[in-house]
């Protein structure tokens, strides 16, 4: 389908891939095609595309649910999904995580770069990258809670990594906004930028990025991406098993 027809559009220059929502006209509202579309986007990606950027269209990222899709009757609504039996209605939704989680994919790293608004599903798509680049004038909210739902596009696993459970918890359970310098001095900004100046900074992240060795970074990303899970001492032979696969392989001795 097409990005007009889907709302999202997958565009790949050599190592970069942007995923660019565009629905300027409702701040780039999200919707199940949407999200059938990001999922498939991991299926299209080139083998040598190394980062991931996501952005929105126009003056926001992402203003959230399109509430006159989903409040509406007809497949995706939230009518519909009640309907249906208790699995059936979680593998719908699963099926939906799925535009978000393939962001985790470990070959590559994701970068949004957000301005305007990253309401709800649209804080989740930030979320759901490893890094996040901040305008000045973002505005951030879990409001799942106000129409009486709870995120559930895998957001609230990335929110406790970033910072920590009652946060989380404060932020999930108010629905309050924040703007990008809370966001920064909480955790979950990478950089904040002048809304301006957006666009370069992404563009210089990206550069430094693609700097350094594929497999190198590869296995950075998933040394930290578990680190939380693993003791101590688990951690450790992670960083010794990975090191000699580097070692190996830059010596020409690898599988």
């Amino acid at each position: 389908m097409t990005a007009e027809a889907t709302g999202v559009r997958l565009e790949c220059d050599g190592p970069v891939a942007t995923v660019t929502l565009c629905r300027p006209d409702v701040l780039n509202a999200q919707t199940p095609a949407m999200w059938r579309a990001m999922s498939d986007f991991s299926r299209d990606l080139p083998g040598d595309v190394r980062v991931v950027v996501v952005r929105g269209e126009g003056r926001a990222f992402s203003a959230g649910l399109d509430l006159s899709v989903a409040g509406a009757a007809g497949p995706g609504s939230f009518a519909e999904l009640a309907t249906l039996p208790e699995q059936e209605c979680a593998d719908r939704i699963a099926e939906y995580q799925g535009g978000f989680t393939w962001l985790h994919r470990p070959d590559v790293v994701s970068v949004a770069a957000v301005q305007g608004h990253a309401i709800g599903a649209g804080f989740q798509l930030a979320l759901a990258c490893d890094l996040r680049v901040l305008a000045e004038d973002a505005k951030l909210s879990m409001a799942e809670v106000t129409l009486g739902l709870v995120p559930d596009l895998a957001g609230t696993g990335r929110l406790v990594d970033l910072v920590g459970y009652s946060r989380a918890l404060e932020i999930c359970a108010t629905g309050r906004r924040m703007d990008a310098a809370e966001a920064d001095r909480i955790g979950l900004a990478t950089l904040v930028v002048p809304t301006a100046e957006l666009d370069a900074a992404v563009r210089d992240l990206t550069a430094g990025l693609l700097a350094n060795d594929r497999n190198a970074v590869v296995e950075i990303k998933a040394l930290l991406a578990g680190a939380t899970g693993r003791s101590a001492a688990d951690q450790q032979r992670a960083e010794r098993e990975a090191q000699t696969r580097r070692l190996r392989d830059l010596a020409g001795r690898g599988e």
